[in-house]
C-alpha cells in the first residue's frame, strides 16, 4: 500500500459531478446526523461490527467517507485508512476531524468516487474496505465497484457495506402516518430516486449479491435501522430517548434475523474475498 500522507493533504483522482449533491451537506453534517440521537445509535451498529472484523495494523480503504467519523474511529485503533469520497467539502471537514483527533499520519484522504476505484494502482493493498451509510448506493453498477475491490483487497480480506435498504418499516409507518403514501414507497420505484443532480438506487439484497460474485462470498447481514429510527425521526426520538435506547437493544438482539435485516433503514453486509 502507498504510504498515506497527512490528513491535510488532498489529492485528486476523479471529480464526478455527483460530488456536487454532498457539498452542501458538509457544513450541517455532524449536526444533524454523526450527533444525534437516531444517528449515533445508528452508527454503534456499524462500529461493533468493524470492531469484530478488522484488527490493529490493518489497512482500509474507505468509499464514501463524509466527514471522516469512521475513517477517525479506525485510525484511532491503530489502523491505516485511505478515505475516499467524491464531495470536495466533506474532505475539508474530514481533514479537520482527522487533525484534530491527531491521526493524520494515519489517515490519508482522496477525492474520488467508487466508480473511480481503476485509479488505484496497487493490487491486494488492502486488508479492508468499508463503506457506511449509503454510500455506493449512489453507483450506477456495483458490478465493476466489487471487480475492483476483489484487485484491491487481499485474499482472504472483508469487505464491509452498510447500504439503504429497499424495504424500510420505519419509512412506511412514518410517511403513511403523515399522510405521504407516495413517499412510503419511494424506495421501490425502478430506477431509484434523483437527490441533488445525483440518483439514488436501492437494490435489493439479491443484486448485491449477484454483484459481488465470483470474487467474493457474503458470509453475514444484519439490519441497522429496523427499530431505530431513521434520521428524519429526529425529533421524536429527542422526545423518547430511553425508547429509542430500548429499541436500539432489541435491534442489536435480532439484527441478524431474516425480517430485521430485510426491513431497515440500513443493511450491513459483510463479504469475504475468495
Amino acid at each position: 500500500m502507498t504510504q498515506p500522507r497527512s490528513a491535510g493533504e488532498s489529492f485528486v483522482s476523479t471529480t464526478p459531478a455527483a460530488g456536487d449533491a454532498f457539498d452542501s451537506l458538509a457544513a450541517d453534517y455532524d449536526q444533524a446526523f454523526t450527533q444525534s440521537i437516531t444517528g449515533r445509535a445508528q452508527r454503534e451498529a456499524v462500529h461493533r461490527r468493524l470492531e469484530a472484523r478488522l484488527a490493529v495494523g490493518d489497512r482500509v480503504l474507505e468509499l464514501g467517507c463524509g466527514t471522516g467519523e469512521d475513517a477517525v474511529y479506525l485510525a484511532r485503533r491503530g489502523m491505516t485508512v485511505l478515505a475516499t469520497d467524491p464531495s470536495a467539502k466533506m474532505l475539508e471537514a474530514a481533514r479537520r476531524k482527522a487533525t484534530d483527533a491527531g491521526v493524520g499520519e494515519a489517515l490519508a484522504l482522496r477525492r474520488m468516487a467508487a466508480e473511480g476505484l481503476a485509479a488505484l494502482p496497487d493490487d491486494h493493498a488492502f486488508d479492508a474496505a468499508f463503506s457506511n451509510f449509503g454510500a455506493l448506493n449512489c453507483a450506477a453498477d456495483l458490478a465493476p465497484v466489487a471487480r475492483e475491490l476483489a484487485r484491491l483487497v487481499r485474499p482472504g480480506g472483508v469487505v464491509i457495506l452498510c447500504l439503504l435498504g429497499r424495504w424500510t418499516a420505519w419509512e412506511w409507518l412514518w410517511f403513511l402516518l403523515h399522510g405521504q403514501p407516495r413517499s412510503a414507497v419511494r424506495r421501490l420505484r425502478p430506477g431509484g430516486l434523483p437527490w441533488r443532480g445525483a440518483q439514488v438506487r436501492y437494490p435489493p439484497l439479491r443484486q448485491v449479491r449477484r454483484a459481488f460474485r465470483p470474487a467474493w462470498r457474503l458470509v453475514r447481514s444484519a439490519g441497522v435501522g429496523t427499530f431505530v429510527p431513521p434520521s428524519y425521526a429526529e425529533p421524536w426520538a429527542r422526545r423518547h430517548p430511553r425508547l429509542v435506547a430500548t429499541l436500539a437493544r432489541l435491534e442489536r438482539r435480532t439484527e441478524t434475523l431474516s425480517p430485521v435485516v430485510r426491513l431497515g433503514d440500513h443493511v450491513l453486509l459483510e463479504f469475504e474475498r475468495s
